[in-house]
């Protein structure tokens, strides 16, 4: 189904040209950005700024989501559900105007267990809309939680659409699928971390975990590697997206974090390269589920482990099964402020920024010694679940109810509190910044912010 939202016009004037254009330094291409960190360059942004100042464009969206926004060129990429009317959209608007491009009903409609028809697609702690697209200068793919993935044109035309619980069977998940894609080295990959038996009656009994590699532009798998772990229950489950790495001698690696262990992967065939885990000792731990993606900087990769325990410091450039030397440092502390459930740590200026859902602070860490710079306590009273961004010598930051925080990368003060939206509950959409522009979704706006 198509909503020709300004089509014609826009078809005839610059289908050709987005093709054609190269993606730039300035884009904001993965869900991390285009140092796959959380960080981008930038000046000038604004911190004197609300739902009306300082604003370019405001958008109003058909539904929530908690996809970032992907910036890539001229166009604006994002995702949504209408639970009213069963439907998964693939978006694209004008970097400049804002104006809609091109509107596509994306999903299958795939429901576990075989059916076909209406499914549930806004959960209580999550939606379908989740995973962030991914894009280049030719291409953006679409992944949704039912297992959906669809590739677009810059222009709007479906280029493939698959989905994975069709292919390789329903997701054995306590929640909704959430991994976004990354496109790297010419592959576009996507981990499938998910437990041995059904959860919440859906999924099966031997459900293996894999990492996929796909060709982006049929859509073919090129291929699936088995990914095991010792873990338990709903500890064999990630929902964590994978993050390249080369090394100092040229090796490329991608890493992947979940079922209690970290590993390093060769993206040409997925074979595995090491493997550390150690947060989860004995794996006695059943729940202990993985939500943040590991962040490196300075040779080390960061590990934020579940509910309260330590973020651990692992050193990269290894091989085979490493022990605890391998970890560079831990947090200690039994009421640290560093430890992060679901935000995924920035790397921004040579420092670590954790951002702490459990204990509502932002802390900046020494990446050698992982001692604490300093430790901010954000305001509000919402969950803080969206993950820090950092640009401009500032760390920003929104949470569930749209309360945004601009805090100083350098001091550690809180620079602005900006509320955007005050009938918002469930915002896990991270800020991008992209061109000298914020581009920032709530529940039903998606906003361009700038001088």
């Amino acid at each position: 189904m198509k909503a020709k939202l300004a089509r014609v016009a826009f078809l005839a004037a610059s289908v050709t040209a987005s093709l054609s254009a190269p993606a730039t330094g300035q884009d904001w291409p993965h869900w991390r950005g285009p140092h796959f960190d959380g960080s981008a360059e930038a000046s000038g942004l604004p911190t004197d700024f609300d739902a009306e100042e300082r604003v370019v464009w405001a958008v109003e969206l058909a539904g929530p989501g908690a996809a970032t926004p992907i910036i890539v060129g001229e166009h604006v990429f994002c995702t949504a559900i209408e639970p009213e009317k069963g439907l998964l959209l693939a978006m694209c608007f004008d970097r400049r105007r804002g104006k809609a491009l091109w509107k596509e009903a994306a999903g299958s409609n795939y429901q576990p267990g075989g059916g076909r028809g209406s499914q549930t697609l806004l959960h209580d702690r999550s939606n379908y809309a989740s995973p962030s697209a991914v894009a280049d200068e030719e291409r953006v793919v679409f992944t949704f939680g039912n297992g959906d993935m669809v590739a677009f044109d810059h222009g709007g035309e479906l280029l493939w659409r698959r989905n994975l619980q069709a292919d390789y069977g329903d997701f054995s998940l306590q929640w909704t699928f959430s991994a976004s894609p990354t496109l790297y080295e010419g592959k576009l990959f996507l981990p499938v971390l998910q437990r041995d038996q059904p959860a919440n009656g859906l999924g099966r009994s031997g459900a293996e975990s894999f990492l996929l590699a796909i060709d982006p532009a049929s859509g073919e798998t090129l291929y699936r590697h088995i990914r095991p772990s010792p873990a338990q229950v709903e500890s064999l489950e990630s929902y964590a997206t994978m993050i390249p790495y080369v090394g100092p001698q040229g090796r490329k690696e991608l890493l992947v974090v979940g079922g209690d262990v970290l590993t390093g992967h060769d993206p040409a065939t997925g074979k595995e390269l090491w493997r550390w885990g150690g947060w989860n000792a004995g794996h006695r731990q059943r729940s202990w589920r993985m939500v943040p993606s590991p962040v490196i900087g300075k040779g080390v990769a960061l590990v934020s482990a579940p509910k309260g325990a330590p973020v651990y410091a692992v050193s990269l450039d290894r091989s085979g099964g490493l022990g605890e030397s391998a970890v560079r440092w831990k947090s200690s502390g039994r009421r640290t402020p560093v430890t992060s459930d679901v935000p995924t740590p920035l790397y921004y200026e040579g420092h670590f920024f954790v951002l702490s859902d459990l204990r509502g602070s932002l802390s900046r860490l020494d990446p050698g010694s992982g001692s604490i710079e300093w430790s901010t306590k954000m305001p509000g009273q919402a969950d803080w679940r969206a993950s820090p961004t950092g640009a401009d010598g500032k760390i920003w930051c929104i949470n569930h109810t749209g309360l945004v925080v601009v805090v100083d990368a350098e001091s550690g003060g809180i620079l602005a509190e900006v509320e955007m939206a005050k009938d918002s509950g469930r915002i896990r959409a991270s800020i991008a910044v992209a061109h000298g522009r914020l581009f920032l979704r709530t529940d039903r706006s998606l906003y361009c912010i700038g001088r």
